[in-house]
């Protein structure tokens, strides 16, 4: 069984590929971008995983994802709120999709 997992959007964007239970490869997107705690789709990330793996897109079982949106996103609000009007320029940082 061949599973992506991904990590995206908050910080350190991430690819992982996982074969019959084992790690085969892993990349965080910084590594690509040069961009320090990358929160971008990790396009480059996945790409070197399928590659170290011999994978094609075709070939995966199961993408997943590490986090549910909006229970993210309750908590960064909640977060934020408790430091109100301070952390405003971090939540906003947080609210940022690339």
């Amino acid at each position: 069984m061949n599973i992506l997992g991904i990590s995206a959007f908050y910080h350190d964007s991430a690819a992982c590929l996982v074969q019959d239970g084992r790690i085969v490869s892993a990349a965080q997107e910084e590594r690509f971008t040069r961009k320090k705690h990358d929160f971008s789709f990790p396009t480059n990330a996945i790409q070197y995983c399928l590659q170290e793996s011999g994978l094609k897109v075709e070939d995966l079982d199961f993408v997943a994802f590490y986090d549910k949106p909006f229970l993210k996103f309750e908590r960064i609000l909640m977060t934020y709120l408790a430091y109100a009007p301070v952390g405003i320029r971090s939540f906003i940082k947080a609210m940022r999709y690339g």
